[in-house]
């Protein structure tokens, strides 16, 4: 390890046993945060005990520098990078036991049309030692290498989306089996020693897509998909049979789903699910053997559906960590929640979400702190002596007291129906009759956000601007008769809850009603594009990036134009949930932004990626044509590299300096002098 490396690692990590200062309230600048303090990628990429406690692994990067993986001896302080690539970054990590970690890479640097790599796969010890490569980066669909006469798994090979008992040197991994046409139609899993790169499959039950672990970290659960259903398989934990022990349909309201959320170490299944007419997925405990569930649910989070995770070590399941208006921890285990009051105490400006080893004994946790101003400060909690130190700021450029302050809200639409919201206000100055932006989300059957700083919306309300975020009907996350309620509205009672909101926040005095703009990317774009066409009186500009232009082009884009939109998803779920191009083609017509664009005469921003397989580019192009007949005020943007969203610096800081300007001439201070 290089000098330079060392000092790199070791000012990523500040230091850990430092402890965390009092810092007194920084004043509000005149000068608005640049853009690159939002958009800038951040030189902290996360941090992970090791399963005793003593290690902490960090993934880095510097300007100028590829991300690197160090690990930090908490004895002494003393810091090792066990990987770093000069054409490539560090991906995800994991510790799998004390002594050893996998991880992948990524191109941060490199947008998606330009994509050279697969992730790969590789295991390390923490002293850099006994290196490994497990799976290729490169390599068409049949290939595998070998490196030394060692195998080399395929580049479809990927880490598990779960971290099994971290005490041994063997994992699980995953393969993709894939069709002719390129999309996914089964997933393998691999037992691999991490060491000799030898695997055994696991016999599948099916078209299985998902896998689930037990707390022993051996497979127990498996999940097949065939046409619109889903079926769970339990496996036996004597004879390794699999036998079904339930089904439902993939697509439609969810009421019938039941999501598999962890085993306990002694065995439980924890489930989500809705039971006895509620309207909302609440916890629950599922008796394998039965096949049944308790109708008695262990936790209910009111007004919302549980969305969360168990938190657990080796023995058993200290609590879960879930989002309501926002993300915190609940703990079930006494001396835990002993330990989160003691961590608020310290930090009492901030959710403290706390992240346990997997070892019992284990001294210390990880603590992630975050409030609607504040990013983001990892930090680590020593439980016997009361000590908190700090690891490392999210993004440091950031002044908390320029960022907007944040509320969750509900709003009544015009029929009645409840429409939670999140407000943010800009720091400073008036707090009544605001250029307001309405920021929709994409989806659009999805949960938007919840309470905590989010780089767009505070780079916005840093400009100035309220910003209101709906989750308008069809939006997941408030029970199944708000989500419901979404089904073929696209353009229409969708639409109506964002106009709805608007003449709230007007209403209360919030919003100058005369400058108001609406803003999104996919399906925020499409809503971008009705809100102009439906709403005209209420938005004085649009600004659409990624968004779909013609509901018809989602199911046939063309040859040249095809999306990655699963075959199924357009036979089963999309008729019941958007729509069908026959029976509804009216429908399809009225709300279709390319067919209407002519009613357009609002300045209205357009970008598009040019290697967008989930919208593509055709969705932008056409539309600005159509709009460019009768609209002058088009600004139209293409990033040829980039996808579904911006992954390069370079083109956020051009895309929000463009939203900067656009924004500025048509609702800020730039409208006024015109």
């Amino acid at each position: 390890m290089t000098s330079v490396f060392f000092r790199l690692a070791f000012a990523a990590v500040l230091a850990c046993s430092l402890p965390v200062q009092a810092q007194a309230p920084a004043s509000t600048a005149s000068a608005r945060p640049p853009i690159a303090s939002f958009f800038a990628n951040s030189p902290f990429g996360g941090a992970s005990l090791s399963p005793d406690a003593r290690f902490l692994a960090v993934r880095s990067g510097a300007p100028g520098k590829r991300d690197f993986l160090a690990v930090v001896n908490l004895q002494d302080n003393s810091v090792k990078v066990v990987a770093s690539y000069d054409d490539a970054d560090v991906g995800e990590f994991r510790w799998i036991s004390n002594e050893r970690l996998v991880f992948n890479t990524r191109e941060k640097g490199v947008g998606v049309g330009n994509r050279r790599y697969a992730p790969g796969l590789y295991a390390v010890n923490r002293d850099g030692e006994k290196f490994v490569e497990l799976a290729d980066r490169v390599g068409s669909v049949h290939r595998t290498g070998t490196r030394v006469g060692r195998k080399i798994l395929p580049w479809h090979t990927y880490l598990l989306d779960q971290p099994g008992p971290r005490n041994s040197d063997t994992i699980y991994v995953e393969s993709y089996n894939f069709d002719t046409s390129g999309e996914v139609r089964s997933v393998d899993l691999l037992r691999l020693n991490t060491l000799t790169g030898f695997t055994q499959s696991v016999p599948r039950p099916g078209n299985v897509t998902g896998w689930m672990l037990d707390h022993q970290g051996e497979p127990r659960l498996a999940s097949s998909f065939e046409k619109d259903t889903i079926t769970l398989h339990y496996r036996d934990p004597a004879s390794g049979a699999w036998r079904m022990l339930t089904s439902y349909p993939a697509y439609g309201d969810g009421s019938r789903a039941l999501q598999p959320l962890g085993f306990a170490p002694d065995g439980k299944l924890y489930v989500l699910a809705r039971s006895g007419g509620r309207d909302t997925t609440a916890l629950h405990l599922f008796d394998v053997a039965s096949g049944r569930i308790d109708p008695q649910p262990l936790v209910v989070t009111a007004g919302f559906d549980f969305d969360g995770s168990l938190v657990t070590n080796r023995d058993k399941v200290l609590g879960i960590r879930f989002t309501t208006d926002a993300e915190s921890n609940e703990w079930f285990d006494p001396a835990m929640k002993t330990v989160q009051a003691a961590v608020d105490k310290l930090l009492p400006a901030t959710i403290n979400l706390i992240t346990v080893p997997a070892q019992v004994d284990s001294p210390v946790v990880l603590v992630r702190s975050y409030s609607d101003t504040i990013p983001g400060t990892w930090s680590l909690y020593n439980i016997q002596t009361g000590a908190i130190s700090k690891i490392a700021d999210l993004r440091p450029g950031i002044n908390p007291a320029q960022m907007g302050r944040q509320q969750f809200i509900r709003y009544k639409a015009r029929d009645g129906l409840e429409i939670p919201a999140l407000l943010t206000l800009p720091a400073g100055g008036a707090k009544t009759k605001l250029p307001m932006v309405v920021l929709v989300h994409g989806g659009p059957f999805v949960r938007g956000g919840s309470w905590g700083w989010n780089r767009e919306t505070q780079f916005v309300a840093s400009r100035g601007y309220a910003v209101l975020e709906p989750e308008f009907r069809g939006s997941t996350g408030f029970g199944t008769k708000h989500f419901k309620a979404g089904f073929k509205q696209w353009g229409l009672a969708m639409q109506d809850d964002l106009a709805d909101g608007v003449r709230w926040a007007v209403g209360k005095g919030i919003a100058d009603g005369a400058r108001v703009c609406i803003a999104g990317a996919s399906y925020g774009g499409y809503a971008t594009l009705m809100g102009l066409v439906k709403d005209p009186e209420l938005y004085k500009c649009g600004i659409n990036w990624v968004g779909v232009t013609d509901i018809n082009l989602l199911y046939n884009g063309g040859w040249n134009f095809s999306n990655d939109t699963s075959d199924e998803y357009k036979a089963y779920g999309m008729p019941e949930m958007i729509g069908d191009p026959v029976k509804d083609a009216a429908q399809f017509k009225a709300t279709s932004p390319l067919a209407q664009a002519a009613r357009i005469t609002q300045p209205v921003l357009l970008a598009y990626g040019g290697a967008d397989r989930r919208v593509p580019v055709n969705h932008g192009t056409a539309f600005r044509d159509a709009l460019q007949k009768t609209n002058k005020n088009v600004e139209w943007v293409e990033y040829p590299e980039e996808g579904h969203g911006w992954s390069l610096e370079k083109n956020n800081f051009d895309f929000w300096g463009r939203v900067e300007r656009f924004l500025d001439r048509h609702i800020g201070a730039g409208a006024a002098k015109q």
